[in-house]
């Protein structure tokens, strides 16, 4: 991050804008805040832009961030944006600034994050979600995105591209649905609704009419459908498209056979119907998708 902002200082753009200035932060043992690193350390002043990094290891818990709330609400106040990378979205939502904006975290974290943070609307399926003063980004390389978007923010959209440019990395526009695999709920605790999910994944959800998985769940139909949407967070259709996406996308990254024979062995007799379903789940079409994460990408298109 801290060379991406200071590469981008030997660029200039239509306009006249400061060169940006980055820092270092972490509390002592007094739990005050102080500056670890400075590009200009005989500097005075405060961040105008806090970035809360990633962690290889498990999200801060909520007693863990309560010496860093009191001063994220502080430089909140005083007018600096706060961001968030990865799993850094935990301390943010500590704070309670994400509560009813929409904001985004890995995508494996996402059952953790929704449980810890109600009020929060997650939305995985994206890599940036910028509210403004406050902005978060998803998995651990999104970094990249998030510094961009900043960057544009802070000197403009021509300097933003010459650095991206000059760092041979893209833009800000990529979707973190396109590297999301469905994870399905099964932590639930309820047994009949995990006996459905099981056999639908042995039986890669071809045949899964509602009658046939109450049957299976030994429920009465309304309270099959109640309890799976209570325990897995989506209805029976929701669950089985995702489910059916999530094998083609399997299918598309290891195998070789063509689009169309992969539509039906998941279920779907219409390639035209998959290809379409596919697209507004993932973001990319079934070719687009083989061609970028396939093993054999000249195979299917």
């Amino acid at each position: 991050m801290t060379d991406l902002f200071v590469i981008s200082n030997q660029f200039s753009g239509p306009k006249p804008s400061p060169a940006l200035r980055v820092s270092h932060w972490r509390l002592d043992a007094d739990l005050r805040p102080y500056r670890v690193f400075d590009t200009i350390p005989e500097k005075a002043g405060q961040p105008d832009v806090i970035i809360l990094p990633p962690a290889l290891g498990s999200p801060i818990t909520a007693r863990s961030a309560v010496p860093y709330v009191a001063r994220l609400h502080e430089k909140y106040s005083a007018g600096a944006t706060l961001a968030s990378v990865c799993a850094g979205a935990f301390l943010l939502a500590e704070t309670g600034l994400l509560d009813g904006r929409p904001a985004t975290t890995h995508w494996t974290y996402q059952e953790e994050f929704a449980a810890r943070f109600p009020r929060v609307l997650t939305d995985i399926e994206r890599l940036l979600v910028d509210n403004g003063p406050v902005v978060t980004a998803g998995g651990l390389m999104s970094w990249t995105d998030l510094c961009l978007r900043l960057l544009e923010r802070l000197r403009g959209t021509e300097i933003m591209t010459q650095t991206a440019r000059f760092l041979l990395v893209d833009p800000p526009g990529r979707e973190q649905r396109y590297y999301h695999v469905f994870s399905p709920r099964l932590l639930h605790g309820d047994a009949a609704v995990l006996k459905v999910q099981e056999w639908l994944r042995s039986d890669h959800a071809t045949d899964a009419s509602v009658d046939r998985l109450a049957y299976i769940a030994g429920l009465e139909r309304r309270t099959f459908l109640r309890r799976f949407r209570k325990a897995v967070g989506m209805t029976t259709s929701e669950y089985i498209q995702r489910y059916r996406v999530g094998k083609a996308c399997e299918l598309l990254q290891f195998g070789r056979e063509g689009i169309d024979k992969i539509a039906w062995e998941i279920g779907y007799e219409d390639g035209g119907s998959f290809r379409r379903i596919f697209h507004r789940n993932v973001g990319l079409t079934p070719a687009e998708y083989r061609k970028r994460f396939g093993s054999f990408a000249q195979v299917g298109r």
